[in-house]
């Protein structure tokens, strides 16, 4: 075969799990992906967006000791194409001169062949490029092996900059695309329809490289794919999974086919949440040099779903549950929670809580005297069990995972010092409608990679019994909330999709109660700064996504 000229072109698409700041070690993911790609017969392996740091690399890019190791990862991988084997398509910061860039380097016969720039910065929801890196120029094609290549970098294909229109009319033959592309709730159709639309306009078969694995609060779900120019779907990788895929394009007249390969099941809905959540523990845990795990088991449906999901993410050796009752703790709760931590196989200790909240309050009696009890007394509960949790953690070294969900987080139905205590929160971006879905759906399923049991794992009376905190006698959720399923539609409404009251109100809402809750909503946001971070699920998570002022005097009226 002519050296300069396939008909068969083999690419590697290498799904893998970088870790941040870890160069050494993605280095060596890198090394250990091109020896199996070689073994496959690839020509090229195409890694993912900022592999060699990890993605999103945020401020670090901005410390010149990190650029520096950075390129001298580089430097190391284009000695390892001396060998003639794959080319290398990776992804890592640059810094060229006063511009600092999101880079890739297409490495090939012990150079570096070419170096493209991402020219598209994001700049929204969790993104923030532009603050960071420069935009590169408009890029022309690599010439590889005599394949002329385009490499536009992620938001390159997503926005409106026109850089696959200019590589395909500056004669791109394909495009192989590195993402970093974080999951939320049916981003992969999303994906679908961004490249689908690139394919058309551009008349290039495309393939898309995603990431995978659990980076703070974002979780990459990979599930990367190609489309050929006729719009058919080539191939399709498995989500939530790290692999090496080879497709073998073949040249027929001025276009590459890959005939259709193999097309891996991606989950959707109840699953593909519970298995971001699970995945973005398990790596939070491990990448953060974690052991195992501690929780509050109070009986709810919140701690249920967490200790599960932690159980699948770590296994049961390494999760630690706690039951820690006080007078208005029902026997009831006491055997869900015991029932539950069974079903998982987790060891259950009880810590009751009456010295610790008799002793606040017998130091406060002065100061307290003649003043009615209200809330301070029910936080104080919720504060004596987030000390003993970090106690635990602070004497065993496991982090405390803590089980707030989003409707509660929304308005302010936590303790700060209390229940909102602990490292990591895996349902953190879940309505209180999902966290139910989600439990339902696990007693029924057990998906791939986890290592929890089957079977009926959150005892059924968790999921009937009507949500309560036990903070005082006979108290329920419903009585200072409206039901969860209007606050979740009226919360939706409000975070998701920034919709005014009054087209709130438009949905069949109480004026009154949609007042109130956007009231709570702005009065919890000092609350939600100090909150663990937890999975990202929806496309408007707080934090990353939704940056409101903590004083704010705004209200839509």
């Amino acid at each position: 075969m002519d050296k300069d000229r396939f008909d068969t072109f083999r690419i590697a698409v290498a799904q893998l799990n970088p870790v941040m700041g870890d160069i050494a070690g993605n280095l060596l993911l890198a090394r250990q992906a091109r020896r199996e790609a070689a073994e496959m017969g690839a020509h090229i392996v195409l890694f993912t967006e900022l592999f060699i740091s990890g993605y999103p690399p945020e401020d670090l890019v901005m410390k010149p000791a990190f650029l520096e190791a950075c390129q001298q990862a580089i430097d190391s991988l284009v000695a390892e194409t001396v060998d003639g084997g794959p080319g290398m398509i990776v992804g890592f910061p640059r810094q060229d001169g006063e511009g600092r860039y999101n880079s890739i380097a297409v490495l090939d016969g012990g150079r570096v062949i070419a170096i493209r720039d991402k020219v598209d910065l994001p700049n929204y929801g969790e993104f923030d490029e532009k603050r960071v890196f420069d935009a590169g120029p408009m890029p022309g094609p690599v010439n590889f092996r005599g394949v002329r290549i385009g490499v536009p970098i992620c938001e390159d294909i997503w926005g409106d900059a026109g850089v696959c229109e200019t590589l395909a009319e500056s004669g791109a033959e394909i495009l192989l695309v590195p993402n970093g592309s974080p999951y939320y709730r049916g981003k992969i159709d999303i994906r679908h329809q961004v490249v689908l639309r690139q394919v058309i306009e551009s008349g290039l078969p495309l393939v898309y490289g995603a990431q995978v694995g659990g980076q703070d609060e974002l979780v990459f779900d990979g599930a990367s794919f190609a489309f050929n120019a006729d719009h058919r779907l080539a191939f399709q990788m498995s989500e939530f999974e790290q692999s090496i895929h080879l497709s073998e394009w073949r040249r027929q007249g001025e276009t590459w086919i890959c005939d259709t390969g193999k097309v891996d099941p991606v989950p959707e809905g109840e699953e593909a949440d519970y298995r971001a959540c699970v995945l973005g523990l398990r790596d939070y845990v491990a990448k953060n040099g974690f052991k195992s795990v501690v929780l509050g088991l109070s009986g709810g449906i919140d701690s249920a779903l967490c200790a599960a999901m932690a159980v699948d993410a770590l296994g049961a050796e390494r999760v630690h549950a706690v039951m820690m009752p006080y007078r208005y703790t029902s026997d009831a709760s006491l055997k869900d929670a015991e029932a539950c931590a069974a079903a998982l196989h987790i060891r259950y200790d009880t810590v009751p809580i009456e010295a610790a909240v008799d002793g606040f309050l017998s130091g406060l009696s002065g100061l307290f005297d003649g003043a009615e009890e209200d809330v301070t007394e029910e936080n104080l509960q919720s504060r004596a069990r987030g000390t003993i949790l970090m106690a635990i953690s602070n004497k065993f070294g496991a982090m405390v995972v803590t089980t707030g969900n989003k409707s509660e987080m929304s308005v302010g139905y936590a303790t700060l010092y209390g229940d909102m205590n602990g490292g990591f929160n895996p349902i953190k971006d879940l309505y209180k409608g999902q966290v139910y879905a989600l439990a339902r759906w696990r007693n029924a399923h057990r998906p791939p990679d986890v290592r929890g049991p089957a079977g009926e794992v959150i005892p059924a009376s968790i999921i009937d019994k009507p949500p309560s905190a036990e903070l005082r006698p006979g108290q329920t959720d419903q009585q200072s909330l409206p039901p969860y399923d209007v606050l979740d539609d009226i919360l939706e409404c409000l975070v998701e999709r920034e919709m005014g009251a009054a087209d709130v109100i438009a949905r069949g809402h109480d004026e009154t109660v949609v007042h109130r809750i956007e009231h709570l909503l702005y009065l919890a946001e000092y609350k939600r700064r100090q909150s663990a971070p937890g999975v990202k699920i929806t496309r408007r998570n707080f934090g990353r996504d939704r940056r409101y002022p903590i004083t704010n005097r705004f209200r839509d009226r």
